[in-house]
């Protein structure tokens, strides 16, 4: 497999420092608010990535951090007149309400920095003392002048990168482009003990810290958004690989920015959407089809319209699925043909070399929609047996799921008072009873379900 490495500004080959597991480190939320689409974007893409390791027969060992100290959460505590831990907490627990929505599964390890605070100010004083951070009146800034090799994840030389940087006020460093790796405690905010006096991590550090305890110095795959590139992952790469004197990771892989009908999100635009208000409206898998209908690097634009076209994308594939379960229970029996066989293995092996190819789940989602075509042509031949309906269902599901789709079982959701309805409306038209087909379609439509003829056979949904 081969993945875009942001250092190298190359594809390269994915090697694995295990043999066998790949080992992942995901940037998680600052945990002070709902999930926004743009966190879910990355959220979305790393939880398929990760699928499809597995299914390539990987294991693979996935962190994602929970940043819970921060000024964000601090100031929320302020206004709603609760600690940091109950706002933080509070928010971990809407997040995994969102991410369940979105079928984003649990990482392996989801360390928070206020269950970490010890490692986090180990590696603060093994900066210190390797001469690569100083403190300042109960702060410590990373010397960014003594890391040679800073600016070189963004491409970036540090000339260039000082442009624009400037000391603000109260802070004390030597030069604008440090940055802090422990901030000295301000009156009311929460704080550790520390050897450089009370006070709690900077935003950078923690990542550091959390990384190489929980995976090792280098990780094979870090991710996470464009917009961590410069300066959290930059920081990242200085304050880790001057520590340990490894690289921290073999590939940096970032998902693209998104847009709100072309225009960058942001909350001062008014075009800032939360996961959550999303999902009331469209639901949550139109949210996450959205999210890997185009290339992970490339930006996306979202529109009602787009998500709207993801609602019918997403319809066309249930009632596939839905077709060939009720073909598995109406198809003859007989072997399984050629053709269902050389259609499936084709669809996999277009399907696996889309994701091979960069992760592109824009390509993969395609060869999905072909192999739908083929499908429905073999399905309206009344000639098909269980075995081929088979053969296609299984590889159906297979590639959904690796793409982590279709986890909403249309199936399930008609209860068997209208399944039965539908079966004696079906046993009605075969015996030519047509009256009393139309009135167990009025009953079923008074129940709230919709019953579609189709050349494939019976479509039954809720209306």
């Amino acid at each position: 497999m081969k993945i875009y490495n942001t250092m190298t500004r190359k594809k390269e080959e994915l090697k694995p420092m295990t043999e066998g597991t790949v080992k992942i480190y995901c940037c998680g939320p600052t945990v002070y608010n709902l999930i926004h689409i743009g966190n879910a974007r990355a959220l979305c893409v790393f939880d398929a990535l990760r699928r499809y390791l597995e299914y390539s027969g990987y294991k693979v060992f996935y962190v994602q951090n929970f940043t819970d100290v921060d000024d964000k959460i601090i100031r929320k505590a302020n206004e709603t007149g609760k600690t940091s831990l109950e706002v933080s907490e509070n928010a971990i627990k809407e997040y995994f309400i969102d991410a369940q929505g979105l079928n984003v599964r649990k990482a392996d390890i989801h360390p928070k920095v206020t269950d970490n605070m010890d490692i986090i100010i180990d590696i603060v004083k093994t900066l210190v003392e390797k001469g690569y951070a100083y403190e300042a009146d109960g702060d410590v800034y990373f010397e960014t002048s003594k890391f040679s090799e800073y600016g070189k994840l963004s491409h970036q030389p540090l000339e260039d990168l000082q442009a624009g940087a400037r000391i603000e006020v109260g802070e004390k460093k030597r030069d604008p482009m440090d940055f802090a790796v422990w901030k000295a405690a301000k009156p009311g905010e929460p704080y550790w003990e520390s050897p450089f006096g009370r006070g709690r991590p900077g935003w950078h550090i923690e990542c550091s810290a959390m990384s190489r305890h929980y995976i090792g110095d280098t990780i094979d795959i870090h991710g996470g958004g464009a917009d961590l590139i410069f300066p959290h992952h930059e920081n990242e790469i200085a304050q880790s690989e001057c520590a340990t004197g490894c690289a921290l990771a073999n590939i940096w892989m970032h998902n693209g920015m998104l847009n709100v009908d072309n225009k960058k999100m942001s909350k001062s635009a008014g075009n800032f959407f939360l996961v959550r208000d999303m999902a009331k409206e469209f639901g949550y898998e139109p949210i996450r089809f959205m999210l890997l209908s185009v290339h992970y690097r490339s930006q996306l634009n979202y529109t009602t319209e787009v998500i709207e076209s993801c609602k019918s994308a997403l319809s066309r594939l249930y009632n596939c699925r839905e077709l060939m379960e009720r073909m598995m229970r109406s198809a003859k029996d007989g072997a399984a043909s050629e053709q269902a066989k050389t259609q499936a293995k084709t669809a996999k092996n277009d399907f696996c070399a889309a994701l091979e190819d960069d992760f592109n789940t824009a390509d993969a989602i395609a060869a999905i929609f072909e192999f739908v075509k083929k499908i429905n042509i073999a399905l309206s031949d009344n000639d098909i047996t269980k075995e081929d309906v088979k053969i296609y269902l299984d590889e159906f599901n297979s590639l959904t799921n690796v793409l982590g789709l279709l986890y909403n079982k249309n199936g399930d959701e008609i209860p068997e008072e209208v399944r039965a309805l539908v079966d004696r409306r079906a046993a009605a038209r075969k015996e030519k009873n047509f009256a009393l087909a139309d009135e167990l379609r009025n009953k079923i439509t008074e129940m709230g379900y919709i019953v579609e003829e189709t050349k494939q056979g019976t479509i039954v949904k809720k209306a």
